[in-house]
């Protein structure tokens, strides 16, 4: 099987590969540039960012590469509209978007002519999405980091979505291997976005006993958490996610971070505390898959070692 070749509007990567972009700060400029000069798709996190710093993100992204650089932004955040628009007036190649279907965020990206990827979890958001102008779609199954919005795993989802759109389709969702690759590209996707897989790279942004947890993590690890944003979190156990399930990690203060918050707790606070180290605080988002980080690497190992196994 030869690596299908990934077309998003008028983007073509060398390789198929889009690395996620991971929020609170663990994918900035530094990550998504080594990705994109490794051939893939790099971007930065958007969510929890101020205005200047996603400027600045973006800015030297760009000092540090020339492939293509894009954004994720999570559409529960509150500054979800100012982030996008600043990104769009940046020039950013192309914009992923979760944590929630936008209306909005299509027209944006089609005045601009800015790439837009929604990331869905069904048949039906991904017709949407290709109507409304999407230029592909990440289908994301129930093996991811983070938000979840489905309890399917991802190929299981691909089935139903490929043949229900004309546009691109990339797989998210636990994948770790040159095996799961080609399993999604076998169903019919054109491209791979993995995230907790570039979380324990040299260039991740996140402090060094953080990336030692995604080495020394093991399936039995893996939690799902009711997060604030409103939907179910997959994340790596600690002291943390158990103060979550008893009801004990209710914030002393709120930033009104995101649109709609249930309080149970504080996910930026949650999310910066892990980035920076503190882990006992700290909520780690993983996918499901953790068993295939045994070492932190470059960027571009992963990638050279994925499509080395891959042919």
């Amino acid at each position: 099987m030869k690596l299908p070749e990934l077309k998003i509007g008028s983007l073509v990567p060398k390789y198929p590969i889009i690395q996620g972009g991971m929020a609170v700060r663990l994918s900035t400029s530094r990550l998504a540039a080594a990705v994109a000069n490794a051939g893939g798709i790099g971007l930065i996190a958007a969510t929890g960012m101020s205005e200047m710093e996603l400027r600045d993100e973006i800015r030297n992204a760009r000092k540090l590469s020339n492939g293509i650089i894009g954004i994720n932004i999570m559409f529960a955040y509150s500054e979800f509209e100012l982030l996008t628009k600043t990104a769009i007036d940046e020039g950013i190649d192309l914009i992923v978007q979760g944590a929630g279907f936008s209306r909005d965020i299509f027209k944006w990206c089609n005045e601009s002519g800015t790439p837009l990827v929604p990331i869905v979890s069904s048949a039906k958001l991904a017709a949407t999405s290709e109507k409304l102008g999407a230029s592909a779609v990440v289908v994301e199954g129930k093996d991811a980091g983070g938000h979840l919005g489905t309890d399917r795993g991802v190929f299981d989802l691909l089935e139903e979505v490929v043949p229900a759109v004309n546009i691109p389709v990339i797989a998210a969702g636990g994948i770790m291997s040159a095996e799961e690759m080609k399993k999604a590209f076998s169903l019919g996707a054109t491209g791979v976005q993995l995230g907790t897989l570039f979380a324990a790279t040299f260039e991740a942004n996140g402090a060094d006993n953080l990336k030692e947890v995604y080495v020394k993590a093991t399936k039995d690890d893996i939690v799902l958490i009711d997060s604030p944003v409103g939907l179910k979190g997959q994340a790596i156990r600690n002291e943390f996610t158990e103060k979550i399930a008893r009801g004990e990690a209710a914030p002393k203060a709120c930033y009104r971070c995101l649109k709609k918050c249930t309080k149970n707790f504080c996910i930026m606070v949650a999310l910066n505390n892990a980035q920076q180290g503190n882990l006992e605080e700290g909520l780690i988002f993983s996918g499901g898959n953790i068993d295939y980080i045994t070492e932190i690497l470059p960027a571009a190992e992963v990638i050279n070692r994925l499509i080395s196994e891959f042919e």
